[in-house]
């Protein structure tokens, strides 16, 4: 397979992946959680150029809009604070372009890979949570409220792009096997 080739079935996976999880931010009985946090990252593994961030972050401007005015989702997250989105994905962005350029062969490399998604992550819900509880115009900022905010939504915010990650790297690992290790069945 060409790299065009995978480049453009990276896209589009990347793509059909925001656009079917994006419209609802937690996910319910019918839809997938928001996968947009594993998208960014995985674009910046995978496809590592500037505009594809570019092309990513446009897509969800886009389909926030559509969410909102066609959908009907409540425009409740969209304040002042939306714009500190750009920097959250780029962190998870640029935590992709990072480990794509380690050598990932051994153990202690794929662990500081983990420790920076984690990381990258983490940092992600600093900046997109921080903002939205100091800038939105809902609450009056405090320590214990904040704290509060942090155990409620910090373990989903977590939870959900690894899992999205966790069924990525199973997929590459699956395409990469040789069939006959996928078919135990077969005579050898």
């Amino acid at each position: 397979m060409t790299t065009t080739v995978k480049t453009l079935l990276i896209s589009a996976a990347l793509v059909l992946l925001m656009l079917v999880t994006r419209s609802k931010h937690f996910g319910s009985a019918i839809s997938l959680p928001d996968a947009s946090l594993a998208v960014f990252l995985l674009a910046g593994f995978h496809l590592r150029r500037l505009p594809y961030f570019l092309l990513f972050c446009v897509l969800a401007v886009a389909s926030d809009y559509w969410a909102i005015q066609v959908r009907g989702v409540s425009s409740f997250c969209v304040t002042s604070a939306y714009g500190f989105l750009l920097p959250t994905y780029f962190c998870l962005w640029w935590a992709g372009v990072w480990g794509s350029k380690q050598a990932l062969h051994s153990p202690r490399a794929w662990l500081q890979f983990g420790a920076l998604i984690l990381a990258a992550i983490t940092l992600a819900f600093v900046i997109s949570s921080g903002s939205f509880y100091l800038f939105a115009g809902y609450f009056q900022p405090s320590w214990a409220e904040a704290a509060q905010r942090v155990a409620l939504y910090y373990p989903r915010y977590l939870v959900t792009p690894l899992c999205y990650l966790g069924l990525a790297a199973l997929f590459q690992l699956l395409l990469a096997a040789p069939v006959t290790a996928l078919d135990p069945l077969r005579k050898r």
